[in-house]
């Protein structure tokens, strides 16, 4: 018996191995890339609104793919999907690698983000599957705090490796993982009966028109003139009718749907989808904000850039600990609300920077941020899922998931939209007082050793509003950032007090 029960241990491990590797891999790809941003714009000559698609691409793909995971599931079989959508993962991540230009690493992130769509998702089913019921909120924390703190310690992994050998390597690196993932899976993974199943490819279409026309608009926006932009408008249109449509094909024909729409009737549910996408706002957008501050402002190498950012993960890490020690004796949504307290402080702190901060000035504010994330992300996850049906809990799953992707990736692109039109504005503001007629000019060029008529003034004084102006941008920036944790402090309202089923001991107990 001992020994069955030894076997039976070092199989579940090999196959958390294999499941869970894939899934950091996931994880860590929507932000690793983060800290490369700067170096990547100037190699593949993009702007720096434009290198964001290199992020939102990649969430939108997955985004969007996420809930076709049970379908292919069925088709194909547990294991057969799992290999070909690891298989399909390292290969995207290849080409990543040798793109060279900006159309071609957005077209090979698209394909990353299909191909990993699935593995967080089935992870945490393969997981389900093979641990038993007393074990299971174990196996769930463990699997929790790899897709929370992946993100967040993606970009300090990819400063080390910008600064140590090449950003393309923050792609390459997923190669050997991958491999070795694919081979655990192919010897370990068990299989399921494949079954018939009907796709409502009708409702994927209405969701990816939906979705994509969200995405182009935000993307676009600021580039094309808005509203000034026949395209814009056109994106706008097919946007909202993709939701409308989406909405309503899926409210008449609840069973034959992507998703049943209803899960919505759910107020925990409802509520804790819509805390998670501003959540993802704010989470994401700050982790976009921060290297493009400290590399092309502050003039950080990547690899010091990366452990400047390292303490947010270390103090989420804390923040889930804390919550599981007080989630069976505090409301989940008092938690939730000292988390996003924290995480206003954090936020709020960070608009205070200038081109003169310091470290410490930098560090602690991402800190109290982490800290507040880590305190939010495990609580709600337990309110989402505490008043629903059973038999709802696998679809609902997805669609959280969904609304994290979605609410990240409009988060980036809200951050990005809002740092480069206030940077324009910074730039009028600040270049209408640089004229011979204001007497600051000269005592701030003889500081300098110049003067009016020497020719690199004009040089110097284009450099210097350039850095000021993107400055004032990313300001206003943490500005929104800082509203969007202070706009979730009502919603929590909304949630109901005894949101807690009674086998979530479980996993408080895994986390302690």
């Amino acid at each position: 018996m001992p020994d069955r029960n030894a076997d039976g241990s070092t199989h579940r491990f090999l196959i958390s191995v294999a499941v869970m590797s894939a899934t950091v891999l996931q994880a860590l790809d929507t932000t690793i890339v983060n800290v490369a941003l700067p170096h990547m714009q100037g190699q593949l000559g993009a702007t720096p609104d434009q290198i964001g698609w290199v992020l939102t691409s990649y969430l939108v793909a997955s985004g969007v793919f996420m809930p076709l995971t049970g379908y292919f599931a069925d088709r194909l079989g547990q294991k057969n999907f799992l290999l070909i959508s690891i298989f399909g993962f390292v290969v995207a991540s290849a080409l990543c690698g040798i793109s060279t230009n900006l159309a071609e690493i957005v077209v090979f992130r698209l394909m990353q983000g299909i191909f990993g769509a699935a593995l967080v998702p089935m992870s945490q089913s393969v997981m389900v599957q093979t641990f038993p019921s007393e074990e299971r909120g174990r196996a769930m924390a463990i699997w929790g705090i790899g897709v929370m703190v992946g993100p967040i310690l993606g970009p300090t992994l990819g400063g080390y490796i910008t600064e140590a050998i090449n950003w393309r390597w923050t792609f390459y690196i997923n190669l050997p993982v991958g491999i070795l993932s694919l081979f655990l899976t192919w010897r370990m993974v068990p299989d399921t009966p494949r079954r018939e199943r009907r796709m409502d490819w009708f409702g994927f279409a209405l969701l990816t028109l939906a979705v994509g026309g969200l995405q182009f608009v935000l993307d676009r926006g600021s580039q094309d003139d808005w509203y000034g932009s026949w395209a814009i408008r056109g994106a706008t249109a097919l946007c909202t009718a993709g939701f409308v449509g989406f909405l309503y094909h899926g409210f008449k024909h609840p069973r034959k749907a992507l998703f049943d729409p209803r899960i919505f009737h759910d107020r925990n549910f409802a509520t804790s989808s819509l805390l998670l996408a501003v959540f993802g706002l704010g989470m994401y957008g700050a982790m976009v904000l921060q290297p493009m501050l400290l590399e092309s402002l502050l003039n950080y190498p990547a690899s010091t850039t990366g452990l400047i950012m390292a303490p947010r993960g270390i103090a989420s890490m804390i923040g889930m600990i804390l919550v599981g020690k007080l989630i069976n004796r505090v409301e989940p949504r008092s938690l939730i609300a000292f988390g996003i307290i924290l995480s206003v402080i954090g936020s709020h702190a960070m608009t205070m920077y200038d081109l003169q901060v310091d470290k410490w000035w930098l560090i602690w504010p991402i800190v109290v941020q982490g800290l507040g994330l880590g305190m939010i992300f495990v609580p709600l996850a337990t309110v989402a899922f505490a008043t629903l049906p059973t038999e709802q809990s696998a679809e609902a799953a997805g669609v959280y998931s969904l609304m994290r992707t979605i609410g990240s990736s409009v988060g980036i692109s809200i951050a990005m939209t809002v740092m480069t039109r206030y940077m324009q504005v910074g730039w009028n503001q600040i270049g209408g007082k640089i004229n011979v007629f204001n007497p600051a000019l000269p005592a701030y060029l003889k500081r300098l050793g110049l003067t009016l008529g020497d020719p690199a003034s004009a040089a110097v004084l284009a450099h210097t509003l350039a850095r000021q102006s993107q400055m004032l941008g990313v300001i206003d920036a943490f500005k929104l950032i800082s509203l969007s944790f202070v706009a979730m402090l009502p919603m929590v309202l909304l949630i109901g007090k005894s949101a807690r089923k009674p086998g979530d001991a479980t996993l408080s107990a895994a986390i302690e």
